[in-house]
């Protein structure tokens, strides 16, 4: 965990993350950021973290259970400080 907050400044940041299956990385680093908005097409992984979701990160959190090319082209233009592939930092 001390690996991404040596690379990425979250504090107060919304952050994107990509592929948080069932948020085991998200709920981590959530209580750092202003809000966290993460996409997955894994269905049953994002039913299972917001099924877990901390009470400390959930007016924070928020889980998009569909691919980011479906989410980009049904959300629109969004502005993120820092976006998180998750499993890139296994």
């Amino acid at each position: 965990m001390q690996a991404l907050f040596d690379l990425a400044d979250l504090d107060r940041k919304h952050v994107l993350e990509i592929g948080p299956g069932t948020g085991r990385l998200t709920w981590r680093y959530a209580d750092r950021t202003a809000y966290v908005t993460a996409v997955d097409p894994w269905v049953d992984g994002i039913e299972r973290a917001r099924q877990t979701t901390p009470t400390t990160v959930a007016k924070r959190v928020e889980f998009h259970p569909t691919a980011l090319l479906d989410f980009a082209a049904d959300h629109g233009p969004s502005v993120y400080d820092v976006a998180i592939l998750s499993w890139s930092l296994c």
